[in-house]
Order: C-alpha cells, then sequence, then structure tokens
C-alpha cells in the first residue's frame, strides 16, 4: 500500500501538470482526420466527429467518448490496442497466457480472456467490422487514422452489442494523391519494426493502398535449466501484417470501399513467473506466519523442479520442461466492402465482411521443470465470421428529426481444439501432494524422506507401511488407488474438439428529435436476436480414471463409497482426492463415446435515450439512460462438465453424460446504465466531465480457481442469503455495480505546444450478498468466496493520464523538433478474478517518452524512443498456478480463519508486464 500511496501522489502530480499546462484535446471522438500540417496549430476545439453515424461539432456530442489520433499513437510507441492505456484513463487492456486471449475493461469491468466462449464485454470493431474477440486488437494495426473509446453500453449505432463499451479502430483510406511512408525502427532486446505504405490513383475515380508492418524481437524472459543456465527465451515478437486498399468513387454519391488484410505471428508465448511461494499458518489474513518450505514446492523439487527467481520474479528467469516451449502462432484474415450511396433525402450505408481468425497456442501449462500439465501441438482456436450491416439515415420534418434506421446479422462458427494433457510427472506429483497434509505441520513422511515420486503411490516401503497401518480396513481401497494415481504419465485429451455456432441478427434505430434550437432528445431502440449451439467430440486416454471410477456392489468397495460417506473421515477425504486427481477435468475414456449437444434461443430489447441541451453555444449538458446486453454462451472447458453449482456429489467422481451438456452454458450479461454529462468548448480550451452509474445482471465472470475455468452469472441479492447460500428470485439484484466520474480537459492556446489529462475514478464493486444465477437458485462457487462487497479485478479506481508534445520551430529552415512524454498513474487493484490477496498490485506509474528532429513539412525524422522508461516492474495478471496447492480450501490467506482452514500455500504466478524499453526510429514520407 505505501507504493501504492507514492505512486498516487506521482500521478496526482502528473494530473496537476496536465491541469495548469495547456492541454490538447483529449476527447476527439471520431474526429475526422487533422492535416499533418495543422498538427502545430491546434488553436481550435472545433473538431468534427461521427461517434453518432452524423458529422457533428464534438462539443455537441452528448455521447462519452475518447479517440486517439494517429500521431499520439504515433508519438506513443503504439502498434496495438494495449498501448491505448497511456491515453485513454477509462480503459485497460492486458493479455494472459497469449496474445489471443486479450481483455479489454472500460470503467472497470470486462471479460476475462481466456475462454473463448465468452463474447467481450468491450467489443471491438476495425473499420466497421466486429472483430469476434479482444485479442484480435493485440495484432498490429497499421497505418490508423483514429482510435475511438465509447464508454457505456453500445448497441444503436454499431453492429453488434456491447455491454461495457467499444473499441472502434479507423484505417487509413486510399487517397486520390500519390504517397508513400515508411519506417524502421531498432531497440534493446533486438528489436526491428519495418513499416510502410502506398498509396494513389489508378484513374480518376479509383484509388488503392497498401500497408504492411514486419516486427521481430528477443523474448522479455529468458528460459534456464536447473542450473541456471540459459537455454532460450520466450515472450518474444516476429509477425506481420498486410492490409491493402481500394476506393472507388465513380460520382459524388457512391463510394466503394474495399479492404483485405491478412496477419501471421509465429512467436513464443506466454511464459509466466513465479511470484509466491511461501506457505502460511494462522488463524486470520493478517495473522499468520511463513513455514520454513512449502510442501507442494518440496515436492516439485523432488521432481526435478526448478525456481529461478526466489523472491524476486523480475529478473525474469523462468524454468519450464524440456520440450514444452510455448508457441503462439496465428492465421487472421479477412475481406470487407463499405458500399455508400447517398438518395439525396437518405444515405445507405452496406458493410460486409467475413473474416477467419486461427490462434495455436501450446506448451508447459504447469509454469515449472516439474512436467505436471501441458497442451500439445495440436492445440488451436479459429473464428470464422460472416457479417452484414445495413443503415438508412436521413432527416425530416423540415430537419427537426435526424433518423437512423439499421439492421444486423452475424454468423459465427466456433472450433476449439483443446488437448491438455498430463505430462510425465502429473502422477507421482499428485499422489505425492495427497500424503504431504493439509495441516500446519507438513506431514512426517515428506519431511522425514519417505515420499517418494520415484515409488508406486509416491510412497517408500515405510511409508507404505505406515499409510496401510493408518488407514486401516480401507487400505485394500485406498492403497491401491494411490498406486493407480500415480501411474498417470502422458495421458490426456486426443483429439478433443469443441463448437459452438452462434446466429445473431438484429434491427435497431437511433432518432435525435431536435425539440428546440438548444434542446435535442435521442431516442435509440435495438431488438436482439440470439441462436447458439453447442456440440463437442471429445477423445481421452486416461484409463486410470475410468478404472477409478468402477463402482462395485456391496459398500463399502469402492472410491466412490468412501468419498461420498463423511463417517469414515480421513479416509473419505483421501477417496476425493484421489478420484479428483485421477480424473482431473472429467478426463476418461468414458468422455469419447458422449454426443454432446446443446443450444439455446434468446431475443432481447436494449437501447438508449439522452436528453441534452446546449446552455450556451460553449456549454453542452445532457443525461442518458441506456440498456445494455451481451449474449449469452458456453464454457467451453471439460473440466465444469457435469458442474452445476448444485452438485450434491462432485461430478468428477462419476463418468459424465450426454445430458450434462448444458451445464456448460451461461446466461446473457445485461446491464442498466445512466449517465449525467458536461461538455464546455471554447477557441483555447475545453472541458468535458461524466457521472456515471452502471448496474450489471448476470454479470459473466470467468476465474481460473487453479484446476479450471469457472463461469459463473454473478447476481446481487437483496436480503440474507439461505442456509445453502441462494435466495429468492423476487430477492436477486445487480452483482456488480460500476459508478464514478471522469474528467477530461483540453486547451491550446499556443502553437507547437501541447498537453492532454484525463482522470477517471470507477468504482466497480460487487453486492454484499452473492448468488451464481439469475434466479437465485446457484450458490456463489466457492472459488470467489473473496467477491462480496470487494473490488472487481483490474479494476483501479482511480486512473489519471497525462502526456505533452512539444514541437518546436529549428531555425527558419523548416525543421522542427519533437519532445514527447506520456504517463499513466494507476491506484492499487487486484490482478486475479477471484480476488485472492496474493494477487494483488500496488499503485504504479509507467512513462513513455520521445525525442526527435524532424525535416521541413516532416518529410524525415529521426526520433529516439523509450517505453516504461523508468523501468517500473508491474503485473498484468496474477493467477494460481494449476494444481500447485494442498487443496481448493488451503489456497489463499484470504481462507485462513474461515472453517478449519488454518494453512494456505497456494503457488502464484503472473504474467508480466513488459520492462523498460528503448531504441531509434526513422521515418520518411513522399
Amino acid at each position: 500500500m505505501k507504493t501504492g500511496l507514492r505512486s498516487l501522489s506521482t500521478g496526482a502530480a502528473m494530473f496537476a501538470i496536465a491541469i495548469a499546462l495547456p492541454l490538447h484535446a483529449q476527447d476527439q471522438a471520431g474526429a475526422e482526420q487533422v492535416p499533418q500540417a495543422a498538427e502545430d496549430d491546434m488553436a481550435s476545439n472545433d473538431i468534427i466527429v461521427t461517434a453518432t453515424r452524423r458529422a457533428s461539432p464534438l462539443s455537441d456530442v452528448p455521447i462519452a467518448v475518447s479517440a486517439v489520433t494517429a500521431q499520439s499513437l504515433q508519438n506513443s510507441g503504439a502498434s496495438d490496442i494495449r498501448q491505448l492505456n497511456q491515453l485513454a484513463p477509462s480503459l485497460l487492456v492486458s493479455s494472459t497466457g497469449s496474445e489471443a486471449n486479450g481483455s479489454a475493461r472500460i470503467r472497470g469491468i470486462g471479460t476475462v480472456g481466456d475462454n473463448p466462449g465468452l463474447e467481450s464485454s468491450v467489443a471491438v470493431f476495425i473499420d466497421g467490422v466486429y472483430r469476434s474477440r479482444t485479442g484480435a486488437g493485440l495484432n498490429e494495426l497499421g497505418e490508423i487514422e483514429r482510435v475511438e473509446v465509447l464508454r457505456g453500453p453500445q448497441g444503436t449505432l454499431f453492429g453488434r452489442n456491447a455491454s461495457a463499451g467499444l473499441l472502434n479502430i479507423v484505417s487509413k483510406k486510399p487517397e486520390f494523391n500519390f504517397g508513400a511512408n515508411g519506417e524502421v525502427t531498432y531497440g534493446n532486446y533486438d528489436f526491428w519494426r519495418l513499416s510502410g505504405r502506398v498509396t494513389g490513383p489508378i484513374t480518376e475515380s479509383l484509388a488503392l493502398s497498401l500497408d504492411g508492418v514486419y516486427s521481430k524481437r528477443d523474448g522479455f524472459y529468458d528460459l534456464v535449466d536447473t542450473s541456471g543456465n540459459k537455454v532460450g527465451d520466450t515472450n518474444d515478437r516476429n509477425r506481420y501484417f498486410l492490409r491493402g486498399q481500394a476506393l472507388f468513387e465513380p460520382t459524388d454519391a457512391l463510394s466503394v470501399r474495399i479492404i483485405g488484410d491478412y496477419t501471421n505471428r509465429d512467436e513464443s508465448c506466454c511464459g509466466a513467473a513465479y511470484i509466491d511461494t511461501g506457505e502460511k499458518v494462522g488463524t486470520a489474513p493478517n495473522n499468520y506466519t511463513l513455514n520454513p518450505s512449502n510442501r507442494i514446492a518440496t515436492i516439485l523439487q523432488r521432481q526435478g523442479g526448478f525456481f529461478p527467481n526466489p523472491g524476486d520474479p523480475f529478473s525474469r528467469n523462468l524454468s519450464i520442461t524440456p520440450g514444452r516451449d510455448y508457441v503462439s502462432k496465428l492465421k487472421d484474415w479477412g475481406v470487407s466492402g463499405e458500399i455508400n450511396y447517398d438518395f439525396g433525402g437518405a444515405k445507405l450505408t452496406s458493410i460486409t465482411a467475413y473474416r477467419d481468425y486461427k490462434s495455436q497456442d501450446f506448451g508447459d501449462y504447469d509454469y515449472n521443470t516439474a512436467d505436471l500439465l501441458y497442451r500439445d501441438p495440436g492445440t488451436f482456436r479459429q473464428f470464422k465470421t460472416f457479417t452484414q450491416e445495413l443503415r438508412l439515415q436521413g432527416s425530416a420534418f423540415g430537419d427537426k428529426l435526424d433518423w437512423l434506421i439499421g439492421g444486423y446479422y452475424a454468423n459465427e462458427k466456433l472450433t476449439l481444439r483443446d488437448n491438455i494433457r498430463f505430462g510425465n510427472d502429473y502422477g507421482p506429483f499428485a499422489a505425492c501432494r495427497l500424503l504431504a497434509g493439509t495441516g500446519n505441520t507438513q506431514s512426517p513422511l515428506l519431511t522425514a524422506g519417505l515420499l517418494n515420486p520415484a515409488s508406486p503411490g509416491c510412497m517408500t516401503p515405510t511409508a507404505r507401511a505406515a499409510v496401510t497401518a493408518q488407514l486401516g480396513a480401507l487400505a485394500p481401497l485406498l492403497v491401491p488407488g494411490l498406486d493407480a494415481l500415480s501411474s498417470i504419465r502422458n495421458a490426456g485429451d486426443v483429439d478433443s474438439r469443441y463448437f459452438q455456432k452462434s446466429t445473431n441478427w438484429a434491427l435497431f434505430t437511433h432518432n435525435i428529435f431536435h425539440i428546440t434550437d438548444r434542446l435535442d432528445l435521442t431516442v435509440g431502440v435495438r431488438y436482439t436476436h440470439e441462436r447458439k449451439r453447442f456440440s463437442a467430440d471429445l477423445n481421452n486416454d486416461n484409463a486410470v480414471c475410468s478404472a477409478l471410477q468402477v463402482r462395485r456392489p456391496g459398500a463399502p468397495n469402492d472410491l466412490y463409497d468412501v468419498a461420498t460417506n463423511p463417517a469414515f473421515g480421513a479416509g473419505a477425504s483421501l477417496a476425493q482426492g484421489i478420484l479428483t486427481l485421477g480424473c482431473l477435468g472429467n478426463g476418461s475414456p468414458a468422455l469419447n463415446a458422449l454426443d454432446l449437444q446443446d443450444g439455446f434461443k434468446d431475443g432481447e430489447f436494449s437501447g438508449t435515450g439522452v436528453l441534452s441541451y446546449k446552455a450556451t453555444d460553449d456549454l453542452l449538458l445532457y443525461a442518458s439512460y441506456s440498456r445494455g446486453y451481451k449474449a449469452g454462451g458456453y464454457n467451453l472447458d471439460r473440466f465444469e462438465l457435469g458442474s452445476t453449482g448444485l452438485n450434491p456429489v462432485p461430478a468428477v467422481f462419476s463418468p459424465r453424460t450426454n445430458a450434462d451438456a448444458s451445464s456448460l452454458r451461461f446466461a446473457a450479461e445485461k446491464v442498466n446504465a445512466y449517465e449525467l454529462g458536461l461538455k464546455f468548448s471554447q477557441r483555447h480550451w475545453s472541458a468535458n466531465i461524466a457521472a456515471f452509474r452502471q448496474e450489471f445482471s448476470n454479470f459473466q465472470l470467468n476465474t481460473f480457481n487453479g484446476t479450471s475455468f469457472v463461469v459463473q452469472n454473478i447476481n446481487g441479492c437483496g436480503s440474507a442469503l439461505s442456509a445453502t447460500r441462494t435466495c429468492d428470485n423476487s430477492d436477486v439484484k445487480p452483482g456488480l455495480i460500476s459508478q464514478g466520474v471522469e474528467l477530461e480537459l483540453t486547451a491550446s492556446p499556443v502553437r507547437n505546444f501541447t498537453v492532454t489529462g484525463g482522470l477517471t475514478y470507477a468504482r466497480a464493486k460487487f453486492a454484499n450478498r452473492l448468488v451464481g444465477s439469475g434466479d437465485g437458485s446457484v450458490p456463489l462457487d466457492p472459488a470467489l468466496f473473496l467477491l462480496p462487497g470487494s473490488i472487481n479485478s483490474n479494476a483501479p479506481e482511480i486512473v489519471t493520464t497525462a502526456s505533452m508534445a512539444w514541437t518546436p520551430e529549428l531555425g527558419s529552415s523548416g525543421l522542427s523538433g519533437l519532445v514527447y512524454v506520456d504517463g499513466r498513474m494507476t491506484s492499487d487493484f487486484n490482478t486475479g478474478s477471484d480476488l485472492f490477496p496474493e494477487k494483488a498490485q500496488d499503485g504504479f506509474a509507467v512513462v513513455n517518452a520521445r525525442i526527435g528532429i524532424r525535416g521541413p513539412e516532416q518529410k524525415w525524422a529521426v526520433e529516439f524512443w523509450g517505453q516504461n522508461i523508468f523501468n517500473q516492474n508491474y503485473q498484468q495478471v496474477a493467477f494460481s498456478a494449476p494444481l500447485q496447492s494442498s487443496s481448493p480450501a488451503n489456497s489463499t490467506i484470504g481462507q485462513l480463519g474461515i472453517g478449519t482452514t488454518t494453512m494456505a500455500n497456494q503457488l502464484i504466478t503472473s504474467y508480466l508486464a513488459e520492462p523498460r524499453t528503448y531504441g531509434i526510429t526513422l521515418r520518411g514520407r513522399f
């Protein structure tokens, strides 16, 4: 917290500077491209925006939206949407196990991207085309005109619904004047980036453009062997991007724009470092001591596990299983056509697109040298998406009404081939873990060296005799069970595929009634119809699970009988552990015979209403209400098959059936959003303030509990929960509320000097009593016990951003300089969706800088740059290392003192943010 306060003070100072100095427009939503020659003459805030699909001055648009221009992106060194964090305080973009798992959050609300079955709460559009998941925006973007960040629910202006916000990325169109530009960048980590664009006319009515990017660098992590010697690296970069465009304008009324693009990545990603390997013993989260060692770490070390960063994860050394290198391959391509035709009284817009996105991400899945879990090279996710959007807009009643009607259709086919396999060390590790105990004092079998991963059941002869004697009459069942468990090696998915087919159509309208010259009423309505179908073809070769699940006549005569009888005490706990770890994730050949299928249909109205008043020519006041919607779907993870939240017996204890398919379904996310805003704009400065409240029902929460990804619809209850931790349907209320204030100040009183600033206070807080379904009948998952009354993950309450650009003229020869700095200060937040205290991140500040010299009319430039110039260490997302705790009840200090839990030893790993980078860029154009 001390670090957080220090960063908060730094950020406050940054923002104070942003207020005190002349500020440049940050809220340039949908701004038409500012000519390069006008870059240093920002004396006017009268920027034309198209965020409402109508060309209007920014100060007249009553919505909360920010935009980042091409020049700002270039100055900040942004090549994908992740760098927008530096320029948009309400936005947070991060990535986890692969860049395909990118996640965007606005006002503290977003969707964790690890599960492809979930759509994003923050939608991404590129040139008007919806991208299936946020990770598509983590590719190279090429030549960009602007990026718009729309805050709050969207749906009546863009094709696809979004419950929290939207990123609209607009690339540069072909031009009817010939031109070309290019740049070469070199930086530390042997970073090379080459980019260029050429455009020009073919005829008087046809112009073409082609732009491309190639990027390559070494990894941010070193891979080391058990002796600490470097054997490789990971989190590197090796990618290229191409985009070709044609713009056909045969008449003033007709415009046709065709775009084709292709992205290729062949990289090593993504490694994670251990940030907490301690074993804590105590009676409360703030009252514990550390054991001399962590029993889980001890077992891993006996299997060859190595921890190369004791106490210092930011030394960025990783040790993983040899032959299980991280691989991230991507092929993403698509074509789109946009047609605009002006009938005179109305304008028709059609956007048709097809996209094919395939990402392969595999390698070590336990993040340790010991070989516990891995994804094999056959793993991939693929989206094939066709979309069609139509809009017709015009004016009526003597321009008293600006009307817009539209329709949208999308057909998306998602295929996930997810082959998770047990490694060569899994079985011995699982048996050793069960015998190491869960008490405050580690098992004498472990401390005396009597647990040996190389022995059947992890038991030396001495240990076997002791365990047999302790189990008594249950020994004939449990000891062979341990032996069988320890024999699991190199087993799991062979060719397991999940399929989700989505068909979506919608009708929408967005209308502005000009009641008086200064008073407007905006009404937008949308009806969305969603149909999704799920199927799976699972293939698994873990034969040990089938043997462990066998039921025998008489009782107790099998592991199921023992595991489900509390009277057997420690014996029941051991039987539960054998079944759970031996059949982890329902991994069994019994899956092979299943024909899993399910489907649902959903229809929902959403919309918006805005009352805006132009009090003076300089001042706009507005109040709005929006109803947002995000479709439901399926948790594409066999680990949760059959788990409903109401199981009297854990699903993993028995073989699964076709009837379990519906257990993977989750419901649509909905939000009611309220906003009050003020926009004040004069020639040299402006101020925008928005106060908001967003109430989310059925919030789709995806969390990794150390074993599987759990998806629940989070809702609140108005009164006390029942003994079963549920509530009546009539008592259900929103489960997550985000509310706060956003402030943007802009000014530009002098040439050649601009500053931007922003401040967001957003409190995204869960209700004090939570359930896991919309009708209150499903209790909150035990892994989420810390959520009630807490702030959402990755939702810092205070964020400030500021930037300064000085472009002085150098003499009279046309030369100019560039001095640029931007910064983002973030207050404390928790990076784990289960909110374990071990996953907290103190507040921090990140600063980028750039200095250079530019030729006349900026025909050439030489720039030296640095990102994260103070080498701030911080993490993106921390998570529970797979399987690496004594049990789910012994995972976090947050459990200490709850029930009988007095020990917590979950090993925590984290995807760290990028370190300091620096380099030089040469660019030219003609």
